[in-house]
């Protein structure tokens, strides 16, 4: 899967947004929720850009994160990326685009125990209403 180490913040977070992603629907179906509309809009409220950049805020508050994992964030949320934040502020796309590298980072270094972990802990701050995000 090539050498994460070398990898540009952008490659990390088009990994990160998908192993993210899995955990999400993961848990939306394992909730009971089949409809495909409920669920698309339901998934919203976990993996927007306003929703990451409500989580990453939480894990800096929290010190969820090791050195190592902010620097792999830092390295997403610096990329240059040739695509525009599309319905959110640009600030919010780049904090986004940080916490997606920080989970292809994880992936991509097998650390699946910590994955499952702070998967689950996005989860709890979304259904405890910590992030405050609403689905459109």
């Amino acid at each position: 899967m090539g050498n994460y180490q070398q990898m540009n913040g952008i490659a990390l977070a088009y990994m990160g947004d998908a192993v993210y992603e899995i955990y999400i629907r993961q848990h939306l179906l394992a909730k009971g929720m089949v409809k495909p509309t409920h669920l698309h809009h339901t998934a919203t409220r976990y993996v927007s850009a306003k929703a990451h950049a409500a989580l990453y805020r939480l894990m800096e508050a929290d010190d969820l994160l090791t050195d190592e994992e902010k620097q792999y964030f830092l390295r997403g949320r610096n990329a240059k990326s040739h695509t525009g934040a599309k319905n959110t502020d640009i600030v919010s796309y780049r904090i986004s685009t940080g916490v997606e590298a920080l989970f292809g980072y994880l992936y991509l270094s097998n650390q699946t125990a910590r994955i499952e972990q702070l998967a689950a802990w996005c989860i709890e701050q979304v259904e405890s209403g910590r992030t405050k995000v609403n689905a459109k």
